[in-house]
């Protein structure tokens, strides 16, 4: 596992794919690749691209990485797609929009399945940010699936966020009301080129204005991602927020939040998987109740994580050396 960790400090591309699908697995070589690099982690710029399901992100993150590859800075991005809910794949198809970066090695795209997991993120993404980060990506953008109101992770793991939309949702305000709107450092209105552009900016500059937030105030900038109209003016205030940032505590703010998100997850993790494994036949007993409405869930929760600790209490521990 020393190994692979050093060859994805290297930047070796088949190391970073590797340590990557066991990051996904949840493979125990994982945590000694992780361990190894988290030293290493830190300098990239992590962008998270989320909005709703038909906006064009697949194509803005690509003409993004496109601005940023211009600027001579290498590029990591992570596509989020929806996972089936029978077989638990997905399509991965976002990577079939950037196909001009297929043999650029200053890019390296990766494609995560959800795995069911809410939020518009996976649960190893975090993890599989900071394997980019570690092997030396300047930029690493998070492409979110289709967001909802509520899907708001990405907040959690990104330094700035990129709320995308596009005219002719329906009631654009409505689509992004409530958390997805509080959550936005930059908008981008995509599709710039379409009827109701300029309405979609104007409701978001008035819902925005509407806002009592002090501090940072998102701007709104139109894009034509497919033909990388407005990006550059995109990237330039994505810059500015970073600027803003360094400027006070936002980014050390953003830092501290990223790394409590991060231990969050992996405990919450790791107590699942360790409970669950040890009360497996309690668990398929107590659903079966649960279905008859025998007992309610909560008491068939509760039930498995007495019986847990009990178990856990009643282990003997180790004479002291």
């Amino acid at each position: 596992m020393l190994e692979i960790a050093e060859k994805v400090l290297a930047g070796d591309k088949r190391a970073i794919s590797r340590a990557i699908s066991l990051v996904e697995d949840d493979a125990p070589e994982a945590r000694c690749i992780m361990r190894e690099l988290h030293a290493y982690t830190g300098s990239a710029y992590i962008i998270g691209v989320t909005g709703p399901p038909g906006v064009g992100k697949s194509t803005l993150v690509d003409s993004l990485a496109n601005q940023y590859r211009k600027a001579c800075k290498t590029v990591g991005i992570v596509a989020v797609d929806p996972s089936s809910p029978f077989s638990g794949g997905a399509l991965l198809g976002d990577r079939i929009r950037m196909q001009r970066h297929a043999l650029d090695p200053g890019v390296f795209v990766r494609s995560l399945a959800s795995r069911g997991r809410v939020g518009g993120i996976s649960a190893a993404t975090s993890q599989v940010v900071k394997i980019l980060d570690a092997a030396g990506k300047d930029v690493v953008i998070v492409e979110t699936v289709g967001a909802g109101q509520s899907e708001v992770d990405i907040m959690q793991h990104a330094h700035s966020v990129v709320v995308v939309m596009a005219p002719g949702l329906g009631d654009d305000i409505q689509a992004i009301k409530a958390g997805i709107l509080e959550i936005a450092d930059v908008f981008a209105v995509n599709k710039a080129d379409l009827d109701g552009a300029k309405k979609t900016l104007r409701d978001l500059e008035m819902a925005l204005e509407m806002r009592s937030a002090k501090g940072w105030k998102p701007p709104v900038v139109l894009t034509v991602a497919r033909s990388d109209q407005g990006t550059d003016e995109l990237v330039r205030k994505l810059d500015e927020h970073v600027r803003f940032m360094q400027s006070g505590s936002g980014w050390q703010d953003k830092l501290e939040k990223r790394a409590m998100a991060e231990v969050r997850d992996l405990v919450a993790q790791t107590l699942v998987r360790e409970v669950i494994g040890a009360e497996q036949q309690r668990l398929m007993c107590l659903s079966a109740m649960v279905a008859l409405r025998e007992i309610d869930p909560y008491q068939a929760a509760s039930e498995i994580i007495e019986q847990y600790h009990r178990k856990v209490k009643e282990q003997p521990t180790e004479p002291e050396r």
